[in-house]
């Protein structure tokens, strides 16, 4: 509204009873013979104000009549003007409702904007109920209080964090090494046992896992890849194929002197029925991450006998230990070197990336790597308005992911409702599985670090590692259960929070609208050139893609933050009585362990871990630490 004006104060009445008539024709004489000699209408009321005290002291009645004569000028001088002051209130009155009018059309055409930034932001989700306007919901108030606080010391001592930099020297001894010439290896085979062909399901990282995978088995077989498919999913809905994402040329260039790679299985084999002819193999003829000698027995003779292998729905289908290294640095050859992304996604990438910072920021390995020829792109003047250094966050707070976690983030009966029901609607197998095993409450699910973070949890993650409020903040995904009153207490500590549907202008995001593998490619860009790359979930493929990626490429300079939600929840559980020094050690301490250089440990992912024989090499250091 606009500003409330004050009230006039009223002037003061005198009462009928004191005015007395028979003196009315000798003061007005009196006041008239006044006005002509002072000709001043102040003087006639200073003389009225003279005969008032005059009266109070002597004659009563001389007061009462000169009273009446000045009330009875008043009244004549109000019907002359009543006209003119009753014009003054209307059109006052006129300019207040024109004022309430343009604030409330203000009002709407404002939250009309909002209402539209918001859905343009990607702070909605899957489901329409998710979008409704709500308070604000936090699970930590005091300690959130206690961070605000904390931001705002660190402003005035312009204390700056210790995590912009990877904290163990060591993890530059290691250099990225997959694509090396191998002597002893004598190239592929002339002959090959058949074709294999993957359908890969899943998303971005899953579909990019499958297709390492499959290059590992093709070597392992001695077979022909056929360039992997992608299987149109009705949860990712995008029908984009391996050559929408990935440069199929030189894929195929790059992988070459290793195995034999087609864009098509041969015309007399396309016609065949793979599940008929008893070569369509799924999960229930392959374990979840099989070895090696699981493909030579269960795949290979269906691959002589039949000439073709389809492998549908694959993903991880393919352990990591116990392999021999020259099959893991296959795999790592193709995540590392041989997957690049098409020109369309990498010309669109270096200007998200170029929007979030500084145009003439130092371009490193991994820019290199990721945005190929258009990481020399001419200046963009947009890029002018950003931070040479920014924070990447993939934060993973989806309503389906939320609701599988069968965990309680403090909205009450309105959130067990809501995640009731999608859990109904969405994972009816979860809820038969869980009336055959002993239940386990939201509270122990915590505890044992199940529960996906809150926006609110990674906020103050981020404050007890000391980012400082100002920090640039890239959000990947952004599909957040809860949209504002979920992001509130993130945004209240961290503003300068942005997604790639607000640096990227409708036209420019328009290629991509309808492919969600796409769009996860522009995140991935994002997360893996940013100065620091933080994570909620450490199981999330695009976090273990990224960190995996930042560590081969970053040359130690490329630090990677990865809470421990087990840890953390303990630690959060002292929100009534923990002092902030406390949870700032805490904090700092389960982040650094997370952080250390060591080689990949047995069993671990090769894509998330590639400080490996095989994968990377790790050189002597030239001089003292």
């Amino acid at each position: 509204m606009g500003k409330q004006r004050s009230p006039r104060s009223p002037r003061p009445e005198f009462q009928k009873g004191e005015i007395a008539s028979g003196m009315k024709d000798n003061y007005q004489t009196r006041c008239s013979d006044n006005w002509r000699r002072m000709a001043g209408g102040d003087h006639c009321r200073w003389n009225s104000k003279t005969l008032l005290l005059h009266g109070l002291r002597s004659d009563s009645s001389k007061y009462g009549s000169c009273r009446g004569i000045y009330v009875g000028k008043k009244h004549l001088w109000l019907q002359k003007h009543l006209r003119t002051i009753l014009v003054m209130f209307g059109f006052m009155s006129f300019l207040l409702l024109l004022d309430s009018l343009m604030v409330s059309f203000f009002d709407f055409a404002n939250h009309q904007h909002g209402a539209a930034n918001n859905n343009s932001s990607g702070f909605q989700d899957r489901i329409s109920y998710i979008n409704k306007r709500q308070s604000p919901v936090q699970m930590y108030d005091r300690l959130l209080n206690l961070a605000s606080s904390a931001l705002a010391e660190r402003e005035i001592k312009q204390e700056s964090s210790n995590f912009w930099a990877e904290p163990y020297r060591q993890a530059s001894l290691w250099k990225p090494c997959a694509d090396r010439k191998v002597m002893s290896n004598q190239g592929k085979s002339v002959k090959t046992n058949g074709y294999i062909l993957a359908s890969a399901n899943g998303g971005l990282n899953q579909q990019r896992v499958a297709i390492c995978n499959a290059v590992a088995v093709a070597y392992l077989l001695n077979a022909t890849l056929v360039i992997p498919k992608f299987l149109y999913s009705n949860v990712w809905n995008d029908p984009s194929q391996f050559g929408d994402i990935y440069q199929e040329d030189y894929f195929m260039n790059m992988m070459k002197d290793e195995i034999n790679i087609v864009k098509e299985l041969p015309a007399h084999l396309k016609s065949l029925d793979m599940e008929a002819i008893g070569s369509q193999i799924t999960d229930s003829d392959l374990v979840k991450e099989a070895t090696a000698s699981d493909y030579i027995k269960i795949v290979h003779p269906i691959l002589q006998r039949n000439g073709v292998v389809h492998f549908l729905g694959y993903g991880n289908r393919l352990g990591f230990d116990p392999f021999p290294s020259d099959i893991q640095r296959l795999r790592c050859k193709c995540n590392f070197h041989a997957l690049k992304f098409v020109p369309k996604i990498q010309k669109v990438g270096s200007l998200l990336v170029r929007r979030i910072r500084k145009y003439n920021a130092e371009r490193s390995n991994l820019d290199k790597q990721l945005l190929g020829k258009f990481i020399h792109n001419s200046e963009d003047h947009d890029a002018a308005r950003g931070s040479t250094k920014y924070l990447a966050l993939h934060l993973r707070f989806e309503v389906d992911m939320v609701a599988y976690s069968l965990c309680e983030f403090g909205g009450g009966e309105d959130e067990r409702r809501e995640l009731g029901a999608y859990r109904e609607t969405h994972f009816p197998l979860l809820l038969e599985r869980l009336k055959k095993s002993p239940p386990i409450s939201p509270t122990d699910l915590r505890k044992l670090g199940r529960c996906p973070l809150t926006p609110e949890e990674a906020a103050l993650v981020l404050a007890g590692l000391g980012f400082k409020s100002g920090t640039y903040i890239y959000l990947a995904g952004s599909h957040v259960y809860g949209g504002d009153s979920r992001m509130n207490p993130f945004t209240r500590l961290y503003p300068n929070l942005v997604t790639k549907e607000n640096l990227l202008s409708p036209s420019e995001l328009a290629p991509f609208r309808n492919f969600s593998s796409q769009l996860a490619a522009l995140d991935f860009i994002a997360c893996a050139t940013a100065d620091v790359f933080a994570m909620t979930d450490s199981g999330s493929q695009l976090s273990s893609m990224v960190s995996g990626f930042r560590t081969y490429y970053g040359g130690g300079h490329a630090p990677t933050l990865r809470p421990n939600k087990k840890r953390l929840a303990a630690i959060l559980s002292e929100n009534d009585t923990i002092g902030w020094s406390t949870f700032e050690n805490k904090v700092k301490k389960m982040i650094e362990e997370g952080q250390k250089a060591d080689m990949r440990k047995y069993g671990r992912s090769i894509y998330r871990h590639p400080r490996c024989p095989g994968c990377m090499c790790k050189h002597h250091q030239p001089f003292a630490s």
